[in-house]
């Protein structure tokens, strides 16, 4: 019998002394294991559906769903999910078709928060899996943090600019697939660019708070007509830093 974690904060013990998250690991996920014991090592998982030709897909590990509903496009879990340590298996799908996307292995230490992002277009996809480094960064900086991912299937490398207060953050190219390093800004507003000087063109403000981290998402099919399809840039909250206790 397939049994599900409570939504408690036990495991993943010493990120958390840094990096508060609200619901931070979810009780709806259901995982491999029949054992409910609070002390097997956990780690914490964000997944994104960045699949702009899918409107939902599935993500699964060793053969159990990440979430209890599929992730439509552009969405994501939401929280840092909350999943057995160790070598897993994950598969991502077409919940129309139940067609395997992509999938790959991966070994999660305890204790550690990662991020999962499904990319890919035109029956060529990826499972894209990253350590966030979120229980290194210090809340005592007075900064906001920030780091982006380059989900736009396309064989260039476009130019991805993000500037806060008149001094660069990024500014260099990055090809299809690149995730970022977080790196720190002043709280305020923050500009986003991804150009390739063609079919990539696409821009945005947004404001960022002290303590914060944030992904930027640059996404989309840079042939799309759809508006909902087309490249775009989207940003999410990974969380608050707090001071160590």
């Amino acid at each position: 019998m397939k049994r599900i974690f409570s939504g408690n904060r036990i495991g993943l013990k010493h990120a958390v002394m840094a990096l508060s998250f609200v619901l931070l690991l979810a009780a709806c996920s259901k995982f491999d294991n029949d054992d409910n014991n609070s002390g097997t090592p956990v780690s914490g998982l964000m997944a994104f559906n960045l699949v702009p030709d899918k409107d939902a897909i599935v993500i699964s590990l060793n053969g159990n769903n990440l979430t209890p509903t599929p992730l439509n496009y552009t969405s994501f879990t939401g929280t840092y999910q909350r999943v057995f340590a160790g070598n897993r298996q994950i598969e991502s799908y077409e919940i129309n078709s139940d067609s395997t996307l992509a999938t790959s292995g991966f070994a999660f230490e305890p204790d550690k928060f990662y991020s999962l992002f499904v990319t890919g277009a035109n029956g060529e996809y990826r499972n894209i899996i990253v350590r966030d480094n979120v229980d290194s960064l210090s809340a005592e900086s007075g900064k906001a943090y920030l780091r982006y991912i380059n989900a736009i299937p396309d064989s260039t490398k476009p130019t991805i600019t993000i500037t806060a207060g008149g001094g660069e953050i990024f500014n260099s190219e990055a090809g299809y697939s690149t995730v970022s390093e977080f790196a720190e800004a002043n709280p305020g507003q923050v500009s986003i660019a991804v150009k390739n000087n063609s079919t990539i063109n696409a821009d945005r403000t947004i404001s960022l708070e002290q303590g914060k981290v944030y992904t930027i998402l640059l996404l989309g099919l840079p042939e799309a007509s759809d508006t909902t399809r087309k490249v775009q840039i989207r940003y999410i909250e990974n969380g608050s830093l707090s001071p160590n206790q």
